[in-house]
């Protein structure tokens, strides 16, 4: 069983590093994103990132700044670098090399620059979302960039073991880089949602702490079997079995 979740925009590197570390499998292709990143200006960024001067800047001086190859002096490894919502449930602090051993197996984190993230591997901190319209040798958008290379990893990690379940914590946006029918392998998806007047909604906030509880329920507990995904209670959550089906398991609890 392999989980996949999305990054998040909020980073930092805070000088931790746990055990081994190791570097992303598409470090050669970030590099080459980088280089294409750090020749446009910080108003070039603004306009293809859709995003304000103020983090255009940010966004510039961090292109500038990266640095190859990565190393734990000038970078941080995924699972601590990346903050926010869904990353703030995962209590790594807290966690055992054990848990950090599980994780790596477990777990890829989606990024627009990196591909695919295995919880230690060094990462510096940028902005790229997977829907982004940045022109490659490979198309006009990060889809057409990374689609082939991280659905043919994928299929490598899971096509081998007949029991393999790809479990989906990402959101659309980052999921849509996949190629279901090329993985070799079923895909679950996992969604929550809050019911009020009766109505059971997602509520975008929400669903990003609610898949970073999952993530930490399935390391802690070693889950390895999507069965046991069901019995998720954190939070007031807990499984729907009306509004799920074999494709998607929903899981609902009493608005806030």
């Amino acid at each position: 069983m392999l989980l996949v979740i999305s990054p998040s925009k909020t980073q930092e590197i805070n000088g931790r590093t746990i055990g081994k570390w190791t570097l992303p499998v598409f470090l050669s292709q970030a590099e080459e994103l980088s280089g294409i990143l750090a020749k446009h200006s910080v108003e070039g960024l603004a306009s293809l990132m859709k995003i304000s001067p103020r983090l255009a800047e940010l966004t510039f001086q961090r292109y500038q700044a990266m640095q190859f190859p990565f190393t734990p002096d000038n970078s941080g490894q995924a699972l601590l670098v990346f903050q926010g919502a869904q990353f703030s449930p995962i209590p790594v602090a807290g966690y055992m090399q054990e848990d950090f051993r599980f994780a790596q197996d477990h777990l890829r984190i989606f990024s627009g620059l990196y591909g695919l993230l295995r919880p230690l591997d060094l990462m510096q901190p940028y902005r790229l979302e997977m829907a982004t319209r940045l022109a490659t040798d490979r198309g006009q958008t990060l889809y057409a960039y990374w689609r082939q290379r991280i659905t043919a990893h994928l299929h490598s990690l899971l096509a081998g073991d007949r029991n393999s379940v790809l479990v989906n914590l990402a959101s659309d946006e980052y999921f849509k880089v996949v190629r279901p029918k090329d993985l070799g392998c079923p895909i679950l998806k996992i969604s929550f949602r809050e019911i009020k007047n009766g109505k059971a909604r997602i509520i975008a906030v929400y669903a990003k702490r609610a898949r970073g509880m999952m993530v930490d329920y399935v390391v802690r507990n070693r889950i390895n079997n999507p069965e046991l995904l069901k019995k998720f209670d954190r939070d007031g959550y807990s499984y729907c079995e009306e509004l799920s089906n074999a494709h998607e398991w929903v899981f609902t609890r009493q608005a806030q």
